[in-house]
């Protein structure tokens, strides 16, 4: 969407008090741990764009909450396995061998968002380490999110930021997105035993758990939940689906 089709259908500015409203009127608590996943242009036209809305988050959780978002990286995967767009094989080799060491610091998000392009660079955000599917957090909570996040263990399951923000009891925010870019489902799969299932049957997943509040945030349909009740009917649902789901 351009940011003239964002204009137009935008009847006043969003800003970051208006964010912040419309955040604690979904019920965002102080205090808490919460995964975002975001799509600005969902929100209409913001006045700061993904800084603003930042800023908004870390407003409607206060001093004592701790933003998580995700921070993947597609680009440090095996070449041979890209299909969105795929690269021609005679260019594989060269990718691994030229292809600069992952680093948190300077990797870049793909696929990810404004939002969470930015929010990794945020002052003060730190990174888990997973090449692939890394985590950036900042607040009180977020050395314990990111810790030991690597690319020998579980990217997205026990061992992963999805599995902390269980542990402290957390919530999700899917901002302007769907449970296709639900990435607690991910530990849901893992809980259940399962092997990675596609954003279809997350979407189906996401229609059928009912304990979630829905309003907006700008012009975004939002959803708000408690992330271990999500992951909890997750692995219920997922169970007893599996032998309906194609697996890649």
């Amino acid at each position: 969407m351009s940011e003239a089709d964002a204009i137009a259908r935008t009847p006043e500015p969003r800003t970051v008090a208006t964010l912040a409203s419309d955040l604690r009127a979904l019920g965002v608590r102080p205090g808490s741990t919460l995964l975002v996943h975001s799509s600005l242009s969902s929100l209409g036209w913001v006045a700061g764009g993904p800084v603003a809305v930042v800023h908004a988050l870390l407003e409607a959780l206060e001093a004592k909450g701790t933003l998580v978002m995700p921070a993947h990286s597609g680009d440090w995967s095996d070449p041979a396995e890209w299909q969105n767009p795929p690269v021609p094989e005679p260019w594989w080799e060269t990718i691994r061998r030229e292809r600069p060491p992952f680093d948190p610091a300077t990797a870049p998000t793909r696929g990810m968002g404004r939002v969470a392009e930015l929010f990794r660079t945020w002052p003060g955000a730190v990174r888990s380490g997973h090449p692939l599917v890394s985590f950036a957090a900042f607040g009180p909570n977020a050395a314990r999110v990111t810790g030991d996040h690597w690319p020998d263990g579980d990217g997205l399951g026990e061992g992963s930021p999805l599995a902390r923000v269980y542990e402290l009891d957390g919530d999700v925010l899917l901002l302007g997105v769907g449970h296709g870019n639900n990435t607690s489902l991910h530990l849901a799969e893992c809980k259940a035993g399962l092997r990675p299932s596609d954003a279809e049957a997350f979407t189906e997943l996401g229609a059928d758990f009912a304990d979630e509040r829905v309003g907006p945030v700008g012009s975004a349909k939002s959803r708000l939940m408690s992330q271990r009740a999500l992951v909890d009917f997750g692995v219920e649902w997922l169970r007893s689906k599996s032998p309906q789901i194609a697996h890649p």
